[in-house]
């Protein structure tokens, strides 16, 4: 249980960082919380739908339509949750961009078997 709860804390750090970052994206704590959230299930429930659906796209832009995919999911969240505010598109598909290699960063320097997770 530990687990989840650390890399949970954790993406609440990678949206908190990625909001000080892109000027269009305004962020409260309680926004980057339940963002967090929101976000989690939108991408458990939503994105496989759509990366499935624009399979064909994404193979033809070798993967990188993945970020305009991801840009949805931030703005969806965006649009849905207080306190989580992306101004534009664009910036939702630079933010989802910036919050990957921040996540990427993090998780690099975050070991699983350090906690005991596998």
């Amino acid at each position: 249980m530990q687990g989840w709860i650390l890399r949970w804390l954790l993406n609440i750090l990678a949206i908190i960082i990625t909001a000080a970052i892109i000027p269009h994206f305004d962020l409260t704590v309680w926004g980057a919380i339940v963002g967090s959230i929101f976000l989690g299930i939108v991408n458990a429930i939503i994105r496989p739908i759509l990366l499935l659906l624009t399979l064909p796209l994404n193979l033809v832009t070798l993967g990188l339509f993945t970020f305009v995919i991801n840009g949805f999911m931030l703005w969806v969240t965006s649009a849905t949750v207080k306190g989580f505010d992306i101004h534009g598109f664009g910036w939702a598909i630079l933010s989802a961009v910036l919050l990957s290699v921040v996540s990427f960063v993090i998780s690099f320097f975050v070991d699983d078997k350090t906690f005991g997770w596998r």
